[in-house]
């Protein structure tokens, strides 16, 4: 399995949740990124853990946080479409598949 890649709107969606993190208490921000590089590496280990929600999508929430990384393979790759929080806009990263 190829590293991950994250499309351009998922990496400025988990930047603007760090830097908000980080706004609120110091070092959440950085939490936050740590929390989504184990969960990534989690898909690597198990790319089929996650349930598909549909699309191809599949849904790994992560802990602590209130926000999904939402990813697709493709063939030996996984390309992370979105890091999307739970309870806003749930269906607004349709048009990046």
């Amino acid at each position: 399995m190829k590293a991950p890649r994250f499309l351009l709107p998922a990496e400025i969606e988990m930047a603007e949740a760090a830097v908000f993190y980080e706004t609120q208490v110091e070092s959440l921000g950085l939490n936050f990124l740590t929390i989504v590089e184990a969960a990534v590496y989690g898909i690597v280990d198990q790319p089929d853990m996650w349930p598909d929600i549909g699309h191809g999508i599949r849904k790994r929430p992560l802990r602590r946080f209130p926000y999904s990384i939402l990813y697709r393979l493709d063939g030996d790759e996984i390309i992370i479409v979105a890091v999307m929080h739970q309870r806003r806009r749930p269906s607004y990263w349709l048009g990046r598949v």
